[in-house]
């Protein structure tokens, strides 16, 4: 390879990146939006406390329906007519999405948008992983998968900046932002593996291949469990924070929004710290079981904070976000598991069922809740995730610098 051909090979995998990380920047901002807008734009529409509680929970969990649904549909879009087309079509159709939510004027309405909304932003993160992994040397993907969730993750940031001008106007903005990305990726280069793989003759997108193998289908299960704690703490613990507040004995409103932006902060910080600490020890199991360690503690301390004030609540959402910031390391794992020919349904659907697991966590959580409080039930439910995920971590197979050139056999 000439030094020109090299040169211009790097130019070409730094704007993969920053592609990639730019649409997982725009997937956050408009995951996360509601949750910092919820209060506002449902008392907007005319909800009292109880229903902007009830309600809101119901619209979160009608969106992470979308996102499960999404998951599944672009994850064999993605093996079957490639990355580059996943990466289009998701952010086109949660653009369209953005735009009519700030439009919407009942719950009904806000929740079928949402549901559209979380189908199209399925496709962003297991798209972009899959093909910077694909693309990168395999002791360097570790950096590239890194960089999209850092960069990525300051979309949660951004979402709590523009929401300060006013609930529609967030929407608004997340619609023109995705439009604007779409018009970046014209240029974007497919994945060589991908390109290979079509004459290797092995059945592609094909999600039996998943289910119908024990062995497999126990490895695709376990994926998805060891992420499950970091969907909780943002989905129930911070965005609720309005609720926990009160049984804590705050004398002042704990705003979900505010702990959305500085557990995001947090989330970026340690998404870096455990993308390095896993090239350091050349081990992601390493890593995903001290952050998983790590997030029962910071928990405990959020869990037992009485009389919280928001400055509290800010710095414990930043500690919380830090030890749940193993997102590029979790989605990377499950990327490295699987071969080419079904490595993008793998790595599309199973960020999309973590994120689809707050629907059956959200209601075993309201079961402890209605026995024990808000407080034991937080407590009850950190400590079974925690559980569920370090022995799902168990049984996975270390995969830092595996080759990842190779097809399953159905």
């Amino acid at each position: 390879m000439t030094d020109v051909t090299a040169a211009k090979a790097t130019r070409n995998m730094i704007f993969l990146v920053l592609v990639a990380s730019l649409g997982y920047f725009v997937d956050i901002y408009d995951l996360l939006v509601f949750s910092i807008v919820r209060i506002s734009s449902l008392k907007d529409l005319g909800l009292n406390e109880q229903q902007i509680t009830d309600k809101g929970q119901f619209i979160i969990s009608v969106q992470m329906f979308g996102l499960l649904l999404g998951g599944i549909m672009w994850g064999i879009i993605g093996d079957k007519l490639g990355r580059i087309k996943v990466l289009f079509g998701s952010i086109l159709l949660y653009s369209i999405a953005n735009f009519a939510n700030g439009l919407v004027h009942d719950v009904n309405t806000y929740a079928i948008v949402r549901f559209i909304a979380g189908i199209g932003l399925a496709g962003e993160l297991g798209a972009g992983i899959t093909l910077v992994s694909e693309t990168l040397s395999k002791e360097n993907r570790g950096y590239g998968t890194m960089m999209v969730a850092v960069i990525g993750l300051f979309g949660a940031t951004a979402a709590y900046a523009v929401a300060k001008f006013g609930w529609r106007n967030a929407y608004f903005v997340g619609g023109g932002l995705g439009i604007l990305l779409l018009l970046l990726r014209i240029g974007t280069f497919e994945s060589g593996m991908f390109k290979n793989e079509k004459n290797s003759g092995a059945a592609k997108g094909n999600i039996r291949i998943l289910l119908t193998n024990w062995t497999r289908f126990k490895k695709y299960l376990f994926c998805i469990l060891i992420g499950a704690p970091l969907w909780y703490v943002i989905g129930v613990l911070i965005s609720f924070s309005d609720k926990f507040g009160i049984a804590l004995g705050a004398k002042t409103l704990i705003k979900p929004g505010d702990g959305i932006f500085y557990s995001y902060i947090g989330i970026a910080v340690g998404d870096v710290v455990a993308g390095l600490l896993a090239q350091f020890t050349k081990s992601r199991k390493l890593t995903m079981a001290t952050f998983l360690l790590l997030s029962l503690v910071s928990v405990h301390f959020y869990l037992s904070s009485k009389g919280i004030t928001p400055e509290k609540f800010a710095m414990l959402s930043f500690f919380m976000g830090c030890t749940v910031g193993y997102w590029a390391t979790f989605v990377t794992i499950a990327s490295e598991q699987f071969g080419t020919n079904i490595r993008s349904t793998v790595t599309t659907t199973v960020p999309n069922f973590v994120r689809g697991l707050l629907i059956p966590i959200i209601m075993v959580f309201n079961l402890f809740k209605a026995h024990y409080g808000d407080i034991t039930a937080g407590y009850i439910m950190m400590g079974l995730l925690t559980i569920i995920s370090l022995f799902s971590l168990s049984q996975l197979k270390e995969t830092f610098g595996k080759d990842l050139d190779y097809v399953e056999i159905s």
